[in-house]
């Protein structure tokens, strides 16, 4: 069961996966790819639809991307009562060790639109963090 913090007032909880790439990395180049599966479930008593995300992704060196658009994936999934959503994305940092936190723009059954804080999390190649 999810700590009590990591549920939103409406009701969705965020969980992340991250997974690191090496395959697509070049480490000499400074690419350091990462895949990342956001499962969004909702345990509210109303339907919410995604309809933006908003990331901030940050390096080791404090280079900060922000990057804003539509749904997720090419979607704007609806997501009923004690359903989930996942879907897995990707990103490339020049560092081996990152952040990335955000929100999603979400509107409910009656077209109230609000807003799910997506708690922080860390990028690392394997071995870099102890």
């Amino acid at each position: 069961m999810p700590r009590m913090e990591e549920i939103d007032q409406h009701g969705l909880v965020i969980q992340t996966l991250v997974n690191y790439l090496p395959e697509q990395s070049d480490e000499t180049g400074n690419r350091f790819v990462f895949s990342y599966t956001i499962t969004i479930t909702n345990l509210g008593p109303s339907s919410a639809k995604l309809i933006s995300r908003h990331w901030i992704i940050t390096d080791a060196q404090n280079n900060v991307q922000e990057v804003r658009g539509q749904g997720v994936v090419g979607e704007q999934p609806l997501i009923n009562p004690s359903q989930s959503f996942e879907y897995t994305s990707g990103t490339v940092l020049t560092t081996q060790v990152g952040t990335m936190r955000g929100s999603y723009q979400m509107q409910d059954e009656d077209g109230t639109e609000f807003e799910v804080a997506i708690p922080q999390f860390v990028l690392s190649v394997p071995r870099v963090l102890h």
